[in-house]
């Protein structure tokens, strides 16, 4: 029989029992007691509670975020490019990305906010005229007049200094002159929704000329669906596009005139050899035969 169980040894007292049994019972009871601690420390230990309050969701600021929704500013839609905002808005690619600073064209996020007009210190001060009969005391700074002297017999009266006229402004808007920028048959005409110009046909090198007088503001392929593409700004009223090139002739910022060779008929971005004309007016595309000489 094994010796460490013994129904008649468990019966007796402790202090009759043999040194061994009474090692093995205490180390027994030591580790119960040791087991039942541990127990008891587990369960008394409180949960951990995770701290939240440091963790937030960082928040990016786009630039121009103050002026959402402002007169003059245009906020990057989802599809968007600079070439078209620039378009949309009647300016010129470089001016947008001047008055924004923008390292690069294409460095635009979906909601950030561009200024699409020029900035206040570049348009011209206006003076406003006061109507007759309205009181000037509130004008300033008030007008001297220098009295002449008493007129004697040496002296005559002087004569006032004349006042130069003023400086009329170039013209910026109102109805221009054009004339066609290619001599084919007009095979689509305008339709806001899916047409935003004329499509002319053509032989591809046939020439593409300016309608009026104008400076180059774009001349490139990075606008969708026109290919091989020059914009010229007339005035502040009006832009002309002219899509689907071959080649282009002209650079940007480049002063043309009206009737100069710009491009090559082509069918860059196109079903077909054609040019794609559109006529803008403040941004707004507008008929371009309610604009071009009766054929």
């Amino acid at each position: 029989m094994n010796q460490f169980f013994n129904p008649s040894l468990d019966r007796m007292p402790f202090a009759t029992r043999s040194p061994r049994a009474s090692l093995l019972a205490m180390t027994v009871l030591a580790a119960l007691l040791v087991s039942a601690g541990c127990s008891t420390q587990r369960l008394a230990q409180p949960a951990p509670v995770e701290d939240r309050s440091a963790v937030r969701p960082t928040v990016k600021i786009l630039p121009g975020a103050e002026n959402a929704g402002k007169p003059g500013y245009y906020t990057v839609r989802p599809g968007d490019t600079l070439f078209r905002i620039s378009l949309d808005n009647g300016q010129a690619v470089r001016d947008v990305q001047a008055w924004n600073n923008l390292s690069s064209p294409h460095l635009i996020e979906v909601g950030q906010v561009l200024r699409v007009v020029p900035p206040a210190s570049s348009a011209p001060a206006v003076v406003a005229a006061v109507p007759l009969g309205a009181s000037t005391s509130a004008v300033t700074p008030p007008v001297v007049v220098a009295r002449p002297l008493a007129p004697s017999s040496t002296t005559t009266a002087p004569t006032q200094a004349p006042v130069p006229a003023p400086v009329p402004e170039p013209a910026s808007t109102g109805d221009l002159n054009f004339i066609w920028p290619a001599q084919g048959a007009v095979v689509a005409t305008f339709d806001e929704a899916k047409n935003k110009g004329v499509s002319i046909a053509g032989r591809v090198g046939d020439p593409v000329v300016a309608a009026a007088d104008g400076r180059v503001v774009y001349a490139g392929a990075g606008l969708r669906g026109y290919g091989n593409l020059i914009i010229l700004k007339h005035n502040n009223t009006f832009l002309t596009a002219y899509a689907h090139n071959q080649a282009l002739l002209v650079r940007e910022d480049q002063a043309v005139k009206q009737g100069q060779k710009i491009a090559e008929m082509g069918s860059s971005d196109a079903d077909r050899v054609k040019l794609h004309f559109e006529v803008r007016r403040q941004g707004k595309p507008v008929d371009p035969l309610n604009h071009l000489p009766k054929r």
